[in-house]
């Protein structure tokens, strides 16, 4: 699967060098924060991820819980706002949720943006068990995308 129309594997051959990938969503709570650790994770020493959000909500619980659950701790993760981190020179920048990437459609930097719009889980409703079914989902779809990501980058562990 591939998910970019062009070759973005050039724009990071640069031998050695982390590249810098900034997460963007709206409250830097779950979608973001479980793309941050998933990039983390499977990019290791080639990648430098940070996450943000246009608003700080705290990281979400049942976020920490599911990407444990997977193998994945996120629980030393902080909530971060956009403004922070403006004066980085990220490499790529990566918005998960579409009011993220309204609200942002100019980021100061001269970094490869790319969208995917993935369900925000806090706004699942039902019993516990079926909010946690629809993090869980999100978690894993996050995954994948993180994987392939990285993958069409040649930056996959």
């Amino acid at each position: 699967m591939e998910l970019f129309a062009y070759n973005m594997a050039e724009i990071f051959n640069r031998i050695g060098e982390m590249r810098k990938i900034l997460v963007l969503c709206t409250g830097n709570s779950c979608r973001s924060q479980m793309m941050e650790g998933w990039l983390r994770y499977f990019g290791k020493e080639k990648v430098e991820v940070y996450s943000a959000g246009v608003e700080t909500h705290g990281v979400n619980e049942t976020a920490i819980k599911v990407m444990r659950q997977a193998g994945v701790d996120i629980s030393n993760h902080t909530s971060n706002n956009i403004n922070e981190y403006l004066t980085i020179n990220f490499d790529l920048v990566v918005t998960v949720c579409d009011h993220a990437k309204e609200r942002c459609p100019v980021f100061p930097t001269t970094a490869r943006k790319e969208h995917h719009n993935f369900t925000d889980p806090a706004k699942a409703e039902g019993s516990e068990e079926e909010k946690l079914a629809v993090f869980k989902k999100v978690r894993d779809e996050i995954r994948d995308y993180s994987r392939t990501l990285l993958e069409e980058l040649s930056l996959l562990n």
